[in-house]
Formats: C-alpha cells, sequence, structure tokens
C-alpha cells in the first residue's frame, strides 16, 4: 500500500464556482445546509455568485473548510484513507477534523470564529517573495522590527508578513525575482495578531480535542503528532507563528510518505511540495470529477 498524505490549501485557494459540483450529492447538499445554520449564510451561493465576499477572510476561511472536508468525506466514502495530514494555515482545520480531533460542526464554528476575529485585524501588510536569496531575507527580517517570515512555503516562495513601513523596507532591501503584495486585511501569522489570538484562545479553550486517529504535521511543528493536548498547543500558536509547510514537505519522504493529495481548489501546495522534495508522488481533488470511482 502506498502511504498517502492528505494536505488541504488555505486562503488564496479559493476559486468562484468551486464546489458547484458537490450539489449534486445529497450528503453534501446536507453540509451545505448545516453550514447554512451555523454561519447564517450560505456556502454554495457565495461560492457561486459573489467574487467580492468569496475573498474576504470572513467568508473565505469557512467556504474553503467546507468545501475541503466535503471532498475529503467522499474521498473516505470510497475506500481511501490517509496515512498522515496536513493543512496550511486555514487548512490545518480540515486536517484535525479527518484526524478526528473534532466533528464537523465544532471545527466550523471555530472557523467561523477565526474568521470573524482575523476580518476584524486590520492595519498589517504581508507579501509573497519569490526565487530570492535566503540569508540575505534572513538578515534583513532580523534587522527590521515589525516583521516576521509568515510562511515558510518551499526553498523559492515565502510571504513576509508586518506593519506595511516594515514590510515595504525589507521588499526595497531584498533581491526576489518577484515581490508581491497580498490582497489580506492583517498581518497575519505575526505577533502583530497577538490580540486576535488571545481572543481566539478563549474559544479553543473550551473546545474538546480528541486524539488524532493519523499524525497530523501542524504548521508551527512539522513533526506529526496524535496527542489532542500536543495538536491543541500548536493550533493556539498558530495564528501569530509561522507556517513551516516547506518542513512539512520535508517531513513526508522522512514518514515514508510516497503520496500526497492535495484537496480542495487549486494545486497551490502541490506545486510547492513539488519544489520542496522530488520522491513524492502528486495528485489534486479539486472537484468530483477527480476523485476515484
Amino acid at each position: 500500500m502506498t502511504k498517502t498524505a492528505w494536505v488541504f490549501p488555505g486562503q488564496g485557494s479559493q476559486a468562484l464556482g468551486m464546489g458547484t459540483d458537490l450539489l449534486e450529492i445529497p450528503s453534501a447538499k446536507r453540509r451545505f445546509d448545516q453550514a447554512e445554520a451555523i454561519l447564517g449564510w450560505s456556502v454554495s451561493e457565495i461560492c457561486q455568485n459573489d467574487e467580492e465576499r468569496l475573498s474576504r477572510t470572513l467568508y473565505t476561511q469557512p467556504c474553503l473548510y467546507v468545501i475541503e472536508s466535503i471532498l475529503a468525506d467522499l474521498l473516505r466514502e470510497r475506500g481511501k484513507e490517509p496515512n498522515l495530514v496536513a493543512g496550511h494555515s486555514l487548512g490545518e482545520y480540515i486536517a484535525l477534523y479527518v484526524a478526528g480531533v473534532f466533528d464537523w460542526s465544532t471545527g466550523l464554528q471555530l472557523v467561523k470564529r477565526r474568521a470573524e476575529i482575523m476580518d476584524n485585524a486590520a492595519g498589517g501588510m504581508m507579501a509573497a517573495l519569490l526565487n530570492f536569496d535566503r540569508e540575505q531575507l534572513e538578515k534583513v527580517i532580523s534587522e527590521t522590527t515589525d516583521v516576521v517570515l509568515a510562511n515558510d512555503n518551499s526553498p523559492a516562495q515565502v510571504v513576509i508578513s508586518g506593519t506595511p513601513d516594515a514590510v515595504q523596507a525589507v521588499m526595497s532591501q531584498v533581491k526576489a525575482k518577484r515581490a508581491v503584495p497580498l490582497k489580506v486585511s492583517g498581518a497575519f501569522h505575526s505577533h502583530l495578531m497577538t490580540a486576535a489570538s488571545e481572543e481566539f484562545q478563549t474559544i479553543l479553550d473550551v473546545t474538546v480535542f480528541q486524539t488524532a486517529i493519523v499524525p497530523v504535521a501542524s504548521n508551527v511543528d512539522p513533526v506529526p503528532a496524535t496527542d489532542a493536548d500536543i495538536l491543541k498547543q500548536r493550533l493556539t500558536k498558530q495564528m501569530t507563528g509561522s507556517v513551516r509547510w516547506r518542513e512539512i514537505a520535508l517531513e513526508f519522504p522522512e514518514n515514508g510518505i510516497e503520496k500526497a493529495v492535495e484537496i480542495g481548489p487549486g494545486n497551490i501546495l502541490t506545486a510547492l511540495i513539488k519544489r520542496t522534495v522530488n520522491s513524492v508522488g502528486l495528485k489534486n481533488i479539486r472537484n468530483t470529477g477527480e476523485l476515484p470511482h
């Protein structure tokens, strides 16, 4: 049996029209109805018709959670199971759901509050750097206050996060093939999210986590774990901590993973894994047409 990791993308992977094909499936339709009862708005309506709202954190995160979790459940219905799970930022919540750490509605309620809190955390800036000098970047960040490495995505791609002045300062000093400001409301995965993280912590504190049935590689600590307390501690640090995706990909061969399946819209994570490790086979499940028969 091929050892397989299921990986779940986060914000930035959303696309208008995602999940439309799921509406034909009764079990998926029930999930959409459940989601509407929890959220107070329709995921399918926004995914099909409202690009502006779909790109806003408040809506993006719950929409991705619902679509990706439905696709993962459909994959399981076809007899597939992962040997390891991981998710990029928001995607970690779907990974934890798939690993049985909390039930579906608990996960969506957590994501709903996370999205509301993060949507209100305005004032920061994030930017992606492509094909850059890593040593130079680390040096400039260490010498610049109020900016951090937020996403270490692959050897050739990172995201920095901080105050607009600090992010611009790093962008102007580090040689990179491309430096692209991201369309986000705040400086996610940085110390500027401390107040938001503390607010969210009160919700996490009262949420019961179960032992994972499959190991989870977390954003702030890529070494796979199943212990409920460890997984909760890691999630606690996620809003202010860096997303260590490059290291998560490097863990796959270490754990005997031969194939990574990205479940959700786009192919961001498979592209990042491909740039980091070349021994892992890659597959995407973006819609029902890509599910195994």
